[in-house]
């Protein structure tokens, strides 16, 4: 499966901003879909997941102001982005897992989107 990120930009401190993630196969079959996000000299760091049942869960840092939702249709899972920090600023990568979490599972990942925010 291919995954393709996309949304990524600079926009101030306070705006919204909406990723997207767009599979190239369906997303029923994987088990759960996500974004991390990686800050210049920082390590990579989960943000938000959406199961395939619809169950969501999201970093502290983010709660409140990140969504993530999908859209079957679409095969085409989104992260909209709400009242942006200056410490948001990373380059944002989608994944997506077939199987449960253990020496089990598959997880492909898409390319970076980069998000710049300006205070």
């Amino acid at each position: 499966v291919q995954l393709q990120a996309s949304g990524g930009g600079l926009v101030q401190a306070g705006g919204s901003l909406r990723l997207s993630c767009a599979s190239s196969g369906s997303i029923f079959s994987f088990t759960r879909m996500g974004w991390y996000r990686q800050a210049p000299g920082k390590q990579r760091e989960w943000v938000a997941t959406i199961t395939n049942g619809g169950d969501t869960n999201y970093a502290d840092s983010v709660k409140g102001r990140f969504t993530i939702s999908s859209d079957n249709a679409r095969n085409t899972v989104y992260l909209q982005m709400n009242s942006l920090k200056p410490e948001d600023t990373a380059v944002y990568y989608c994944y997506a897992d077939r199987g449960e979490y253990g020496p089990g599972l598959v997880r492909s990942w898409g390319q970076g989107t980069l998000v710049t925010v300006s205070s």
